[in-house]
């Protein structure tokens, strides 16, 4: 009889059989050019049609036409930052739900998106902040505070994920209520806030890529490394402790991760609803339990979910074009609605 090792006891990955790591690896190396496809489409496809030869001519070979503008000013920054929210949002959805052992968790459920919101309309009504540069500093400064009010509304270096998740969602009604009172009191902020509110990429530029950039890819490395220290925290308290984790430090540590790829994700085109939640979630189905593997898919099928959004509403509504987060709840309501029916539920 094999005697199986308690350092293995969460790690699926270590024992899993050669074919199964063969199989992930494939369908990780798909995703991938799926996502290269999508990326494709995205600086290809829009409001306007541009053919082919014209958008490599804008790409490689600028002279300042009007269609090279459109393909290296416009088209071409709103696929960045599409790609990196994408990633962002992903990620943090996942370490959200294994953080919270919630397999309906996104990042909205612990405030983030509504410190980010808050902070945006104080600094329209207060400050007079107009410009999408202005809101991207003061929206991650209100993802920040808000991750640590929740963590210490949650118990600090004693929290729970049900503390985490009442916490969240405590400071999301209180901040959203303030957001809501500004806006009725001030029609100017109101009238700012309601394209950002939508979340969007129509008006990405360079200048925020750039701004953003450096804190998504800190926040990407942390995810990425905490892999194995959430597959213990998702097998409970009192195994993640017999197993070596440090219970205290991983949720330290994942906040952190979190604060950096929701809030720069939210500063940079407002609040994106349902990525978070949908893609970590059908992945599990395709990998399993082990987030070293969750975490990789959802950072690339959350990027291919994102930019295929804003295909679609660059396109549908032809001239103009519907916002990526109106897509997005078009197609994560009724997804969200049958992971909530389902007989069974993928499990963390």
């Amino acid at each position: 009889m094999t005697l199986v090792s308690p350092a293995k006891a969460g790690t699926e990955t270590a024992t899993a059989p050669p074919r199964r790591r063969t199989r992930r690896a494939a369908g990780l190396a798909v995703s991938l050019g799926v996502l290269l496809t999508l990326v494709a489409a995205s600086i290809a496809i829009g409001a306007k049609s541009i053919p082919p030869g014209e958008v490599w001519h804008g790409l490689f070979h600028y002279t300042g036409r009007d269609t090279d503008v459109v393909i290296r000013d416009v088209r071409l920054p709103r696929t960045i930052l599409g790609l990196l929210v994408g990633i962002a949002l992903g990620l943090s959805g996942a370490v959200i739900q294994a953080l919270t052992r919630n397999p309906l968790a996104d990042p909205g459920l612990l405030g983030l998106s509504a410190g980010a919101a808050a902070s945006v309309v104080s600094a329209i009504s207060f400050l007079g902040v107009s410009s999408l540069t202005g809101y991207v500093w003061f929206a991650f400064l209100g993802t920040a505070v808000a991750s640590v009010l929740v963590y210490a509304l949650g118990g600090s270096r004693g929290a729970t994920p049900v503390r985490l998740a009442l916490a969240g969602t405590a400071v999301y009604a209180a901040l959203y209520g303030y957001v809501n009172a500004v806006e009725l009191l001030d029609s100017a902020a109101l009238d700012k806030m309601r394209f950002w509110t939508v979340g969007s990429l129509a008006s990405a530029n360079m200048t925020v890529v750039r701004q953003v950039t450096p804190f998504l890819l800190v926040g990407t490395v942390l995810a990425l490394a905490l892999g194995r220290s959430l597959n213990a925290v998702a097998l409970g308290d009192d195994t993640a402790r017999a197993l070596g984790t440090h219970l205290g430090r991983t949720r330290v540590l994942s906040m952190a991760a979190v604060t950096l790829l929701c809030g720069a994700a939210t500063a940079a085109c407002g609040p994106i609803a349902f990525v978070g939640l949908m893609v970590p979630h059908l992945v599990r189905a395709l990998t399993g339990p082990d987030l070293r593997w969750i975490l990789p898919y959802a950072a690339v099928l959350s990027p291919v979910l994102l930019l295929g959004a804003d295909v679609i509403g660059r396109v549908v509504a032809r001239p103009a074009e519907l916002q990526v987060g109106v897509v997005t709840t078009l197609i994560g309501g009724p997804v969200f609605i049958y992971l909530v029916r389902r007989r069974r539920m993928a499990q963390l």
